[in-house]
């Protein structure tokens, strides 16, 4: 299905899309004939990225600076991504912020850091985005990128998972209120993607990893590209019919974990052995 002119001309707006899995879905996009518009704090970053992808896939990337837990930046992004390409098509919500801690060591203005990014700032720009949509009677699509303890949470991140879970609620609310006007809401829930500098401050110390990859069936964390066409299919016009779904791509992880007996993986042939000859005299 990823025909090169799958998303031909379609205007994309990718927060946080300089850097990370927002510059693999921007890549991809872009690849499949998308018109694509990143922005994010750190304009040289935006600017470098931008030269590099067009460089690299040709096409039209549009950069603007924009810190996205600002109103009022929010609001001048949205409206200069459609000054310069007279519209908006698909809001990807891709910016967060995000670091393990025991939550009783955290400070407000923590908690405030990781919730401006993920809560506030995903619906400011969506709030801004969909008010042009809807003034100027323009159907849309919304992505969001959430996690896969969204809807479970999680210890030790545990202002990003509230703030996940608040974009999860948005995002569904809107899919129902939105409809009539067209616009429609998606989420994707990534399990271990690793990207520099995230993957560093969510595990510091390398033991860490292999415990991560551990808790994978698959034994292998994310490749960007799969989850950059998985967004790219849930972008395109041929999924308008899915709305207000999360579709989570993390190789079985969640699944493990929510299964009791999962751990019982670790025994080994003699200790199944062992277990099934005991099992087997229970009863008698």
């Amino acid at each position: 299905m990823f025909k090169t002119d799958l998303l031909k001309d379609k205007v994309v707006l990718i927060t946080g899309g300089g850097t990370g899995l927002g510059r693999a879905m921007g890549e991809r996009f872009l690849e499949l004939g998308a018109k694509l518009a990143i922005c994010g704090r750190r304009e040289e970053v935006l600017k470098t990225a931008a030269a590099e992808m067009m460089a690299l896939h040709g096409g039209e990337v549009f950069t603007t600076g924009c810190d996205v837990r600002d109103a009022t930046q929010v609001d001048t992004m949205v409206a200069d991504v459609w000054k310069h390409y007279g519209a908006i098509d698909i809001l990807v919500n891709n910016a967060a912020g995000n670091f393990t801690s025991p939550t009783e060591m955290l400070s407000h203005r923590a908690v405030d850091a990781v919730l401006g990014i993920v809560a506030h700032g995903t619906f400011y720009v969506t709030l801004a985005v969909g008010k042009q949509w809807i003034a100027n009677k323009h159907k849309g699509r919304v992505l969001s990128i959430v996690a896969t303890y969204t809807e479970s949470g999680s210890a030790f991140v545990v202002p990003s998972a509230a703030g996940k879970a608040a974009v999860l609620a948005m995002s569904k609310s809107l899919a129902v209120e939105w409809a009539r006007y067209g616009i429609t809401m998606v989420c994707i829930a990534p399990g271990p993607f690793p990207t520099p500098g995230a993957w560093e401050r969510l595990m510091p110390d390398p033991s860490l990893h292999e415990m991560a990859i551990n808790r994978i069936p698959l034994r292998r964390v994310g490749r960007h590209e799969e989850l950059a066409n998985l967004a790219s299919y849930l972008v395109s016009d041929q999924a308008e019919y899915i709305n207000g779904e999360c579709i989570r791509i993390d190789g079985g992880e969640f699944i493990k974990g929510a299964g009791e007996f999962s751990w019982m993986e670790q025994l080994t042939t003699e200790q199944w052995m062992a277990l099934s000859e005991k099992s087997k005299k229970v009863g008698k």
